[in-house]
């Protein structure tokens, strides 16, 4: 397994693939990687002869107050499970690799960034304000979570972006749990004609149900008891379709007086219904729709979701 850790390194040994004949699989990452992303290894592994992984914990898709210097980063272990999982080149860029900006104004990077915690002082350092370009899919990205991180969405899209570009693969995976991404992903891939198909992978969950994720780390043990509220939740939306009900006032009612009851520590930051494509607000679930929600604990902000199949 090749570690890179420029630019140069990954695109050499995929142009090396390539004249092996090889399919190009990518899996964007954070690191902090679980069996969820596993999941999204396998599947690359399964349909690409040339896997690649990116671990960066990307700066520029976190707000202010946010958990930038916080952010778990146990790069010893992801890349052994990347080992473990057949994967064939790891990229783990430092973020002056990602946002250089050919000395266009891009403040010195504070050292021990990479993959040790940077105190908080420290973390609007790591901005790069010479970066001049950004990413901004319209419309998609204005509710759910979106509608409280202005500007996430755009850092996602554009390092999303330059990833595809380093790496030029012939197909990208993500997961379900992050409903939105995916779909924002999605739309930006179709509308730059970027010549790769995205594969959006089911969400992998722990023994109670609750979606595996990175921040699921911070939880305390209460926390952690009720955090499986929130799939009980969208199971409870999803079995009063079953039973005809329609309403999505209805559905988002019970499921905010299950999350009350369940989860008293967490505070509601929003429940919607949607449509699966465009992500706008449905009055009725008439056809397939995604229930969606993020949870505010006292030590981390989770998200999930469910398709509704009347």
């Amino acid at each position: 397994m090749i570690t890179a850790k420029t630019i140069a390194e990954v695109r050499q040994a995929v142009a090396a693939a390539r004249k092996q004949g090889q399919v190009i699989g990518l899996v964007p990452t954070m690191g902090a990687l679980h069996e969820g992303h596993m999941s999204l290894v396998d599947a690359a592994r399964r349909q690409c002869g040339f896997v690649g992984v990116s671990i960066f914990v990307n700066p520029t898709q976190f707000g202010p107050d946010e958990d930038l210097s916080k952010y778990p980063r146990p790069l010893e272990n992801d890349l052994a499970l990347c080992q473990a999982h057949g994967v064939d080149l790891v990229f783990v860029p430092e973020v002056k690799e990602m946002y250089s900006c050919g000395g266009t104004g891009f403040q010195p990077v504070p050292k021990g960034t990479g993959y040790k915690p940077v105190p908080p002082q420290k973390v609007a350092e790591m901005y790069p304000p010479g970066s001049l370009t950004r990413i901004h899919v319209d419309r998609l990205t204005e509710g759910l979570c979106g509608a409280s991180r202005p500007g996430h969405f755009d850092g996602v899209c554009t390092v999303v972006a330059k990833l595809f570009n380093i790496f030029q693969p012939d197909a990208a995976y993500f997961g379900q749990k992050d409903y939105q991404q995916a779909a924002v992903i999605r739309r930006m891939t179709a509308d730059l004609d970027l010549p790769l198909r995205i594969e959006v992978c089911p969400t992998v969950r722990e023994n109670d149900a609750l979606a595996m994720s990175s921040r699921n780390a911070y939880l305390g043990r209460e926390e952690r008891q009720q955090a499986a509220a929130l799939s009980e939740s969208l199971r409870l939306a999803a079995d009063l379709v079953g039973q005809g009900r329609r309403a999505a006032q209805e559905l988002k009612a019970a499921m905010r007086e299950h999350l009350a009851r369940r989860a008293p520590l967490g505070r509601i930051e929003y429940i919607e219904i949607v449509d699966p494509d465009r992500l706008t607000p449905l009055q009725e679930v008439e056809a397939p729709a995604v229930a969606a929600l993020a949870v505010k604990f006292p030590s981390a902000r989770l998200i999930d979701n469910m398709t509704l199949r009347p």
